[in-house]
């Protein structure tokens, strides 16, 4: 794999990493916000992430052709954002706006502990990527002062 690939695929893992974290602020800001009816609350989201086969990437229809041996992956990118399937927070609060008939108010299916340790790793992810680019910058950087 040439060194020149890192960043694209270190790239790809940012990228990925950026969308996580958006999820999961998106999931905190929510965490308390009430509802009367199930189907008007907000649910839980979480990225789903698949590897970029060669398949996927800008290659010619002869060097895809002529390519004998399996490529690596080259990188992440997010597949999709789906809504979390487990039960919503159903609380007794007949004093509650939200009430509904029966004085039951909905909250989303979040839990703040879980997704502050997924922002966590997120942003130790993110961190992880940027930490592979400036190596390979530097590397690069070596490379050219050789020949000096």
């Amino acid at each position: 794999m040439a060194l020149v690939n890192v960043f694209n695929i270190s790239g790809s893992g940012m990228s990925a990493q950026s969308v996580r974290l958006n999820t999961v602020a998106s999931n905190i800001a929510n965490a308390e916000t009430a509802s009367s009816s199930i189907d008007k609350t907000y649910r839980a989201r979480y990225p789903v992430f698949t590897a970029i086969s060669p398949a996927q990437q800008d290659l010619s229809f002869n060097q895809f052709l002529h390519e004998q041996q399996p490529q690596p992956e080259k990188g992440v990118m997010v597949k999709a954002i789906v809504e979390s399937k487990a039960p919503l927070q159903r609380r007794y609060e007949p004093d509650h706006p939200m009430a509904n008939n029966e004085g039951y108010v909905f909250y989303p299916n979040i839990n703040v502990v879980e997704q502050m340790t997924d922002m966590i790793s997120a942003s130790r992810s993110f961190q992880t990527n940027v930490e592979i680019m400036n190596t390979a910058k530097t590397m690069l950087q070596k490379v050219l002062t050789l020949g000096q």
